[in-house]
């Protein structure tokens, strides 16, 4: 049988420390995905490739944050039932959320493979990288379902206290990644188009590799012919909680994804720029992010067991944790903006793009606090099954970046630098509105 582990045990920040660390290694691992392309693009195909690749990103973190939300939304309540020792609902509810998100999936996979065209244009992507935008967007589309599937069986394992498996076969991902796009684009000469069939390659091998374990390791969590039923009950309470998980993930990078057409309007260097520090960024506060996950299925846990006061504990110390990642990440991008930008594009030859990036970088790397705090507010409205307050607080932090960007860089005495300084402005307004919340309706 595959490993399980109960969080509402234990001593809670050893518990919070060691069942995020495997998490925090794994997403660092699967932005290895992006960061190989990124380097190895930027080198060697040169700043019109990158800022299609980079263009390319922001669209498919928009579309996999849709069904990332969905099946976040739904490894919480899985994990509200495994902390409640409710193994028959979780049992029906992964039979019947897996059919609701896989065809969710699949239109959403369908519709954006018809609508390419139409991105390039909404994007604003510049005349001279849209054909390489075009290839490399058509191919990594066809990355959506296996996308799906790996999260889906993630989510699935994390809920029952198992954050190991996925990273392992997230780090076999992310060295395949690596090896093909080397092959692909330096042996094959294959360009971008090389770059997107590496990673698409190598997230169908993740989506079977999780979910063969899945299905061979965790044979006593296997849904039998009584859990293949509909459940309208337990359906629509994981739809409720998926759905606005979703909508918060999906407004936080549609608003990303606003940002990306404001910053190619500027043109080839600040949207080359802008590329770069987005991958620093995955980087930086991602420990913090997959940090506020893990308290989501903690608190999710304790509160199917009906440990309230456990969370409580759990969440100031969630904080303290969450603030020594967060503060760490600042101090070292800002001492190392310059070699940190270096690594993604040649400094000699392309100095207006490191000095872009320097600007942004140590301007919103100096706030990573701020979306250190909102991750865990989303992690603990998630788990207390209340993920309406989480689409709240995005709305919040990514409606004021997104006007304040628009607003501030129009001025010329500012101009891009607006951009920059609207992302903490927008983190700091959310998190006063969370912890106010909380406050005064869950510390009652």
């Amino acid at each position: 049988m595959g490993k399980q582990k109960d969080l509402t045990k234990g001593n809670i920040g050893k518990t919070l420390i060691f069942f995020s660390l495997p998490m925090i290694a794994g997403n660092i691992l699967q932005q290895m995905y992006n960061i190989a392309d990124t380097v190895i693009v930027g080198h060697i195909l040169g700043e019109e490739a990158l800022s299609a690749v980079g263009s390319s990103y922001s669209l498919m973190v928009f579309l996999t944050s849709i069904i990332l939300g969905l099946t976040m939304g739904s490894g919480a309540v899985f994990a509200q039932f495994f902390g409640g020792g409710n193994i028959d609902n979780l049992k029906k509810g992964m039979v019947n959320s897996f059919a609701f998100m896989f065809v969710f999936s699949l239109v959403i996979n369908i519709i954006s493979l018809l609508l390419v065209d139409n991105l390039i244009i909404w994007l604003n992507i510049p005349a001279e990288v849209e054909k390489y935008a075009k290839i490399y967007m058509t191919i990594v589309l066809y990355g959506v379902i296996p996308i799906y599937i790996t999260n889906f069986f993630s989510a699935v394992l994390r809920s029952v206290g198992n954050s190991v498996v996925p990273l392992i076969f997230v780090g076999l991902s992310a060295v395949t990644n690596i090896v093909l796009d080397l092959v692909f684009i330096l042996k094959l000469d294959m360009g971008v188009g090389g770059a997107a069939w590496a990673t698409v390659i190598s997230q169908i091998l993740s989506a079977l590799g999780t979910a063969i374990y899945f299905l061979v390791k965790f044979k006593n969590l296997l849904p039998a012919g009584n859990d293949f039923v509909y459940a309208p009950k337990i359906l629509k309470y994981i739809v409720s909680s998926s759905v606005l998980t979703s909508v918060q993930q999906s407004i936080m990078n549609l608003g990303i994804l606003m940002i990306q057409g404001l910053v190619n309007s500027f043109g080839l260097v600040v949207s080359a720029a802008f590329t770069i520090v987005v991958k620093i960024d995955a980087f930086a506060y991602f420990p913090a992010q997959d940090f506020g996950n893990a308290f989501s299925i903690f608190v999710s846990q304790n509160f199917g067991g009906k440990k309230h006061e456990r969370i409580k504990i759990g969440f100031m110390q969630a904080l303290l944790i969450s603030s020594g990642f967060c503060l760490t990440a600042s101090v070292f991008v800002n001492v190392f903006a310059e070699e940190l930008i270096g690594l993604f594009i040649d400094a000699s030859a392309h100095r207006s793009v490191i000095e872009t990036g320097i600007q942004y970088l140590r301007i919103e790397g100096a706030f990573y606090i701020g979306i250190g705090v909102l991750f865990l507010l989303y992690g603990i409205y998630r788990g207390l099954a209340k993920p309406a307050m989480s689409v709240v607080l995005t709305i919040i932090s990514l409606g004021t970046r997104v006007v304040l960007a628009y607003i501030l860089s129009a001025f010329p005495a500012i101009g891009v630098t607006g951009i920059w300084w609207a992302i903490p402005i927008g983190w700091f307004l959310a998190d006063m509105t969370g912890l106010i919340y909380y406050k005064k309706k869950m510390l009652q």
